[in-house]
């Protein structure tokens, strides 16, 4: 049972160390080395979400009809080593646009994929998922945070040389997932419609005005997920401009400090049942909303020294808040308040809604903003961020207006995957 749980261990490792390699340092890479426009950058970054709208619903139906999910993950891994190689190779915006969205069109199913495949071996194995998945699922984030200040480290930040690391983990990654038991395609389970697998029959909970609220809502928090993930490393980069900042460390470790972030989530994660449990839905939402007002907010009074550097690493814990109390409080409200017959297709559409068309708004709204305060190749960070906060604290006082839920402590266990 142990050689199970470490060969899954390795394998949620490598799945996030791969995206560690280079999701942090991209926007770094393509303001500093290629010296794209926000806008630009804002569109490059657009492709997670038209990765998100539909690739992982496709390809949860090639792994349930056709090839299986083990084949199919290793598969996708391997093709995606290629795009990152040829993805290092590109210089103008058009080659860098489409190899990132070809290769997101092949990672992104595969985060699906991986938990298919960890709860599959688990069960055979007779082993509690709920109780051991989350363990093992951790190390995905560790290897996400080691990746990123691996490639922080040798200053692969700003060079083509992150792409090339990252194909290499997708490499091996892709030949050792053919090491794990085999998950065999279900012959006789039910199978999903593409409507069911990319949420669409889901959307009969628009009719419910309570669950409109929340989806939209959903969407517009969304947008702000991959904000400071897009262009943190970038804002942090910039102070090396200033040559009574270039030596700090905070300018020099970028990529570590923003992998803070990732630290700060494995650690609020664990909070989620207690503040749920506590305040309910609508009040963990509305924290999670001025997390990201503080997160903003923070970015735009940090420096690299004094009272600014410490509203930086102070940004950095909040990350946990924002990001986990929205994306794991959201999926579990999902999951008790729908009918049990469309629960997957809901889930698939709060995916839609925050990773696909939130995520979407969110790349392409920032470099829009980025480039509106940007004047002759100098970024106003503070302005930036500022708007960013003030966006997300009216999003937080509308979503306390107009959503309305009576909040059943004892409605609230325990956390289903």
């Amino acid at each position: 049972m142990n050689n199970i749980k470490l060969k899954l261990t390795i394998l949620n490792f490598l799945e996030f160390f791969v995206f560690g390699a280079w999701l942090l340092s991209f926007g770094k890479y393509m303001f500093a080395t290629l010296h794209f426009t926000g806008t630009q950058i804002g569109a490059v970054f657009m492709t997670l979400g038209l990765a998100s709208l539909i690739m992982p619903g496709i390809m949860g139906i090639i792994a349930d009809k056709w090839l299986g999910p083990n084949k199919l993950f290793a598969i996708l891994h391997i093709l995606g080593a290629v795009l990152l190689y040829f993805l290092a190779q590109q210089q103008t915006f058009d080659g860098v646009y489409l190899f990132t969205l070809l290769y997101l069109m092949l990672y992104m199913p595969t985060i699906a994929l991986d938990n298919t495949i960890s709860y599959c071996i688990l069960e055979r194995n007779n082993l509690d998922v709920v109780k051991t998945f989350p363990p093992i699922r951790v190390w995905g984030t560790i290897g996400f945070i080691l990746a990123t200040w691996i490639t922080d480290y040798f200053g692969w930040g700003i060079n083509q040389y992150q792409f090339y690391f990252a194909a290499a983990a997708s490499l091996i990654l892709g030949l050792y997932t053919f090491l794990l038991p085999d998950c065999p395609v279900e012959k006789n389970s039910e199978k999903k419609s593409l409507a069911q697998a990319l949420g669409l029959d889901a959307l009969v909970l628009f009719k419910d005005k309570k669950m409109a609220i929340f989806f939209i809502f959903s969407m517009l928090l969304g947008a702000a997920l991959q904000i400071t993930n897009m262009w943190g490393e970038a804002f942090l980069h910039d102070f090396g401009n200033n040559p009574l900042f270039k030596d700090t460390i905070i300018v020099k470790y970028n990529g570590f400090v923003m992998s803070l972030s990732q630290i700060s989530e494995t650690i609020f994660i664990l909070t989620i049942p207690f503040f749920l449990k506590r305040f309910g839905i609508k009040k963990v939402m509305i924290m999670s909303m001025l997390a990201w007002f503080l997160r903003f907010g923070l970015f735009g009074i940090g420096s690299p020294v004094g009272i600014g550097a410490v509203a930086i690493i102070l940004s950095m814990i909040v990350y946990g808040m924002a990001f986990d109390f929205f994306n794991i409080s959201g999926s579990l409200f999902v999951e008790q308040e729908t009918n049990p017959k469309i629960r997957a297709s809901a889930q698939g559409l709060f995916m839609i809604m925050t990773n696909g068309l939130g995520a979407m708004i969110g790349a392409y709204g920032s470099g829009y903003i980025i480039d509106l305060f940007t004047k002759n190749g100098v970024r106003d960070w503070q302005a930036i961020w500022f708007t960013f906060a003030i966006y997300a604290l009216v999003i937080a006082i509308l979503f306390a207006i107009l959503f309305k839920y009576n909040h059943n402590p004892d409605k609230i266990t325990t956390i289903k995957h």
